[in-house]
């Protein structure tokens, strides 16, 4: 059975120096990546602009017609980090230390800047700071005007710039910021086909970025990444206004409890089945194989359970940014996703809140092609909504082949779970369209003699999905 076969689940990679050229971009295609994404936080425009235009080549020469690279931007959201120190400082378990908003800190008095005016006014006595994604830990003994008197709970050696994580406090910074805004105006203008939101904390934020969209005409996707408490307590409005939800496992592992955090990633899960919005499954996937050409069995079960949760995709980040093995983790997620796609789901989708026509077709749609064996389901679609609400169906057996004259729904369907996306230049008369649709799905399965479909349009006529039937070649 081949590597690059499709799959239902969608495969993201964060691209760095191990993969930022080329011809590497083009072997985590062919591994089957259907997604790039550039972090923000350690990219600037030109390192982005580079990339896009590499994927954007790839687009053209490798994926015209079918399988296309969505480009998702990731936003670097409200950051908290220490401050620059001259050198590293070595924090020992039961040291005092004082955490400060000072700007004239000098190493030797045993302070650490942290670069959040409102950390003294927001955290308390008794409070948990971590620093360098939770490697360092402190318990919060006192405070003043300035300064956190802490004791350091987990030591270690302290670099600059380290990540800060206040576990259960509202941080009052904008959720999106100048550099953030900066960095979607440029996602804009390469017309990427999602941005992520980094650190959501409610239904606001999201549609602040759908606001400046909306101004630009863009039809960028928003990714909501749920990373804290305070964005877990808002997850059903949070999901409801996103087009996407990702559970960001590295910070949410931080910010709340580690040991629940299995149960938290059903949680957000199961909001995404209900209100029929795409999701992904992100950090730490095969966090070993930045080093190792294998993954540990704990990696392999930990991504197989996320594709029974009905995860659209699952994002790899120091795996395939900076690894030693990018590509065999592609190929690994791919196999793991064969083996295990076989299954059904963990039935979240039963709880989907849509009874409108679209979705009772494709509710439709799934169980006909399901009682007659058919070799797949075949969508016609200018926007993606009628591959959305199929993908919300979860067909478990068979392909969704989703065909496309919208350029800009080409790249989008790329993160949809179950569909295989197919750009057809026109689709305006639907006999001639559906003639050239049987030529490529004979030319697909040319093992097969004859071929069974359940046929959906949902593009001719305005208000819904109008059509549904049997095709057979």
């Amino acid at each position: 059975m081949p590597i690059n076969m499709f799959t239902k689940t969608k495969v993201i990679a964060t691209i760095g120096p191990s993969t930022n050229s080329y011809e590497k971009l083009k072997n985590l295609h062919k591994a089957g990546m259907n997604v790039v994404r550039i972090n923000m936080s350690h990219a600037n425009h030109a390192y982005a602009q580079a990339i896009i235009n590499h994927v954007k080549k790839l687009n053209k020469n490798e994926a015209s017609l079918t399988n296309p690279i969505g480009i998702l931007i990731d936003t670097q959201g409200p950051e908290i980090r220490t401050g620059i120190s001259q050198s590293d400082i070595d924090l020992k378990v039961g040291e005092i230390v004082n955490l400060t908003i000072r700007d004239d800190v000098d190493v030797e008095t045993s302070s650490i800047k942290i670069n959040y005016k409102g950390l003294v006014k927001n955290v308390e006595k008794g409070s948990k700071i971590s620093i360098d994604n939770g490697l360092i830990n402190f318990k919060v003994l006192d405070k003043d005007n300035e300064n956190l008197k802490c004791k350091v709970l987990d030591g270690g050696t302290l670099g600059s710039k380290r990540h800060v994580n206040l576990p259960g406090v509202r941080v009052d910074l904008p959720s999106i910021t100048k550099k953030d805004r900066k960095d979607i105006n440029f996602g804009i203008k390469n017309n990427v086909s999602f941005i992520a939101l980094s650190f959501v904390r409610s239904a606001k934020d999201i549609l602040t970025l759908r606001s400046i969209l909306n101004r630009k005409k863009s039809p960028i996707k928003i990714i909501a990444k749920i990373e804290n408490q305070e964005g877990l307590d808002n997850i059903h409005e949070i999901t409801k206004a996103a087009d996407i939800v990702m559970v960001a496992r590295g910070d949410l592992g931080i910010e709340t409890d580690l040991a629940d955090l299995p149960n938290i990633q059903r949680r957000i899960m199961y909001a995404s089945a209900k209100w029929g919005r795409r999701s992904i499954v992100a950090t730490h996937l095969l966090e070993s194989m930045i080093h190792n050409p294998t993954p540990t069995r704990a990696e392999v079960t930990d991504v197989a359970n996320a594709i029974y949760e009905g995860a659209d995709a699952v994002m790899l980040s120091g795996e395939t940014s900076v690894g030693k093995y990018p590509t065999q983790c592609i190929k690994m997620l791919k196999k793991i996703a064969i083996k295990t796609e076989h299954f059904r789901t963990l039935g979240y989708e039963k709880f989907l809140q849509d009874n409108s026509d679209w979705q009772n077709i494709a509710q439709g749609a799934r169980d006909l092609a399901d009682r007659i064996n058919a070799d797949g389901i075949i969508v016609i679609t200018r926007s993606g909504q009628t591959a959305n609400v199929v993908s919300n169906t979860k067909p478990f057996r068979m392909p969704v082949h989703a065909f496309t004259n919208n350029l800009d729904t080409f790249y989008h369907l790329s993160l949809i779970g179950g569909i295989e996306p197919h750009f057809i230049k026109s689709i305006a008369n639907q006999s001639n369209t559906i003639s050239k649709i049987k030529q490529k799905m004979i030319s697909s399965n040319n093992s097969k003699k004859s071929l069974k479909f359940v046929f959906i349009a949902g593009i001719y006529s305005a208000s819904h999905t109008d059509s549904i039937q049997i095709i057979s070649t």
